[in-house]
């Protein structure tokens, strides 16, 4: 009795503590700036409870041969601390974590200039904020910075951002 008593108030007790899960998805398009500025787009999804949430994101750099600026495909989970309300419409983050990266620059089939190509494991730090729009939507401006394996041409990778953000 006394043991069916204790799991009922441990049961009432977590539905009572737990906070609820939110999640959000971004659609995104901006600058990678190392070593020319070239156009980025990408995509994140998150899930977050109060102050930590965690995220996936792919992002695609496109290249520029003449500037021996190489495209540039990221996927990184990470991890953002936030603040657990928007203040005057603004939230800001800061965010870290891992993932893999492709760098590209050249063509196969052509001599000039030489096909490079890398593939390897991608740090990133940034941060940001989230500006309250109408509703769920929310503006997402984000910087980061990308520190690439080795083998990359160009490390570390600076990347700017803006994009529509659906919180739901």
């Amino acid at each position: 009795m006394k043991l069916m008593r204790a799991m009922a108030m441990t049961t009432l007790m977590c539905g009572l503590l737990a906070t609820p899960a939110f999640a959000d998805i971004t659609g995104f398009i901006g600058a990678n700036t190392t070593p020319a500025n070239r156009q980025v787009r990408g995509a994140a999804a998150g899930i977050g409870l109060l102050i930590v949430a965690f995220e996936f994101e792919f992002a695609n750099t496109t290249d520029d041969p003449l500037a021996a600026a190489p495209s540039l495909t990221t996927g990184s989970g990470n991890i953002l601390l936030q603040t657990p309300v928007a203040f005057f419409a603004f939230q800001p983050y800061v965010t870290t974590g891992a993932g893999l990266y492709r760098e590209t620059l050249g063509d196969r089939a052509v001599a000039t200039p030489p096909f490079h190509q890398d593939t390897g494991i991608a740090l990133n730090t940034g941060g940001g904020v989230k500006v309250s729009l109408i509703g769920p939507l929310r503006l997402r401006v984000d910087y980061r910075v990308f520190k690439l394996g080795s083998g990359a041409l160009n490390s570390p990778a600076h990347r700017l951002y803006a994009g529509l953000n659906l919180k739901f």
